[in-house]
């Protein structure tokens, strides 16, 4: 995934704790981009997004962005298992846009796009 200078990027333990923290640290960001409107959505995306990811590799690294762009805000989770991810309803009827991408390192991004 592309990055930007104010683009907030982690690594975490995929754990029980990550959705919590990632749902924290996105708060604050949108705050800093003026987009706390859209932080209801952003809420249930992330954590929605970070608990696939647990799933898929429990207690491996998984990565957390935050990023934006003219088209939005970017939430996507890492995971380095190569399945495609499962049961993203939720996901899709809140985004704009969602998806996966293979990461050419290995593993996948599950992606949404928030419109601001």
């Amino acid at each position: 995934m592309l990055t930007t200078p104010d683009c907030l990027l982690l690594s975490m333990p995929a754990s029980k704790a990550a959705p919590g923290l990632a749902r924290t640290l996105t708060m604050a960001r949108l705050r800093k981009w003026g987009c706390a409107h859209i932080s209801d959505d952003a809420f249930l995306i992330a954590p929605e997004l970070i608990t696939n990811a647990v799933v898929a590799t429990p207690g491996e690294e998984i990565r957390y962005q935050c990023s934006r762009d003219v088209a939005g805000v970017l939430i996507a989770v890492w995971d380095a298992s190569p399945a495609r991810p499962r049961g993203l309803p939720i996901v899709a009827a809140l985004a704009a846009e969602c998806g996966y991408s293979p990461d050419p390192t290995g593993g996948k991004w599950v992606w949404a796009r928030l419109k601001p």
